[in-house]
């Protein structure tokens, strides 16, 4: 069975039956797996097959030719031309919030319910759902991305440090935390006691592709239970504790859990959650605190934060790393100047090039004090030498220098 074609209806791209708009769609199938979306939408002759049709659609923004665009869409602020806050606060009669008696009056008839001021500053300007087609039409062709691929750097069989969330309150954060985790090497993530439950498809659209991670994570009801099985426990913290135990930074935690699992022992990081952090008794029962240097009027940082600044010590304790992507067709990069395959000048080179450049310049009449030419011949050599040249580049200016001296030769006019 086919779906019918996309059809406006009041300025709004649908989908027969049931004129659903394209963005419910769409939202559905992101919000869930593609299959569990399609299952949640129960549209008659929606499958994998039919929807792809739709999620083009939204994808490369065909609802412009057709003057249409979707509640709750972007582009409809920018239609609305509301350019801000206030001007979207406007248009509405009244909106209230959950969280909070605040009531924001307008000028319009419409009446609105969010769940707090926080959270309608951040989404009032609408989704951009046609990014969300994209990602979702990726999925449905090519599949998951973590199929046949793990971003497991080549230690990947060397035992690391396990990342322990205390009470998270955003899957978001969760999903940001196990893609800086992916970049550093760690992958085992436990979760104590969070908020939203778990598992939680949000995770893994934050994880940005570090989805293994998500899939593998393993949620706790209690700390105790969290920090099963290791030795060695690290816990991170803004505030200054009165408690008997050692501060470390984060590189001087790194090293001491690098010496601790490579006796065999098994170590963790304790990060607490987004709104206070670590209470002082979930502190207490680490081996030591864990503060980074900060601005000390501003010390908090945000939970996937936190956890990049850890896992980064750690992959730079281990050496491991590499600057940057390195593809099957690449080699890993060092620090360092990269001369794209030609070796240093030689002195030999060098120097050539100076009589050659110091000859150009006696015959075109440049040293015009001669007690100053030494002064200004050491100024220009000493320039040479320190930007480093590659044998390509004293070639190359050597070629500059000869196509100058030949220009003038020619010129009727020169001397």
């Amino acid at each position: 069975m086919s779906l019918p074609a996309i059809a406006v209806r009041h300025g709004v791209p649908t989908v027969a039956p049931g004129e659903r708009p394209v963005a419910e769609i769409v939202h559905a199938c992101h919000e869930h797996t593609i299959d569990a979306g399609l299952a949640a939408l129960a549209m008659p002759g929606l499958d994998r097959g039919t929807l792809e049709p739709i999620l083009t659609y939204c994808a490369e923004q065909r609802c412009i030719a057709d003057d249409a665009t979707c509640p709750g869409c972007r582009l409809r602020m920018e239609r609305l031309g509301l350019a801000s806050l206030d001007a979207f606060a406007a248009g509405h009669g009244e909106i209230t919030f959950r969280s909070s008696p605040v009531v924001l009056k307008g000028e319009g008839s419409a009446r609105l319910v969010a769940d707090s001021l926080h959270e309608l500053a951040r989404t009032w300007a609408g989704e951009e759902y046609w990014f969300w087609a994209r990602r979702v039409l990726r999925k449905l062709r090519f599949g998951l991305r973590r199929a046949g691929r793990t971003g497991l750097p080549p230690d990947a069989a060397a035992a690391a440090p396990v990342l322990i969330l205390v009470r998270p309150q955003l899957a978001d954060n969760i999903g940001m935390t196990a893609r800086a985790m992916a970049n550093f090497g760690l992958t085992e993530l436990r979760l104590v006691a969070p908020r939203d439950g778990w598992p939680n498809e949000k995770a893994r659209i934050a994880a940005s592709g570090a989805n293994y991670i998500v899939d593998a994570a393993t949620a706790f009801p209690t700390l105790a239970e969290g920090l099963a099985g290791l030795s060695w426990v690290g816990a991170t913290t803004a505030r200054q504790r009165d408690l008997a135990k050692p501060v470390l930074t984060p590189e001087q935690a790194a090293a001491e859990m690098r010496r601790r699992i490579g006796e065999g022992q098994r170590c963790g990081i304790l990060l607490g959650p987004e709104r206070n952090g670590l209470e002082t008794e979930e502190v207490a029962v680490a081996d030591a605190a864990v503060m980074a240097p900060v601005n000390p009027n501003f010390a908090s940082l945000n939970l996937a934060q936190a956890a990049l600044l850890m896992a980064y010590e750690w992959m730079k304790a281990a050496d491991t790393g590499t600057l940057g992507r390195v593809t099957t067709y690449e080699a890993p990069l060092r620090p360092g100047l990269r001369t794209r395959g030609s070796p240093p000048a030689t002195r030999e080179q060098l120097i050539g090039f100076f009589e050659q450049l110091e000859a150009a310049l006696d015959r075109s009449g440049f040293f015009t004090a001669p007690d100053k030419r030494p002064t200004v011949v050491q100024n220009l050599r000493t320039m040479f030498v320190r930007m480093g040249a590659t044998e390509q580049e004293i070639r190359t200016l050597r070629g500059i220098v000869k196509a100058l001296v030949g220009a003038k030769q020619k010129r009727p006019d020169s001397p």
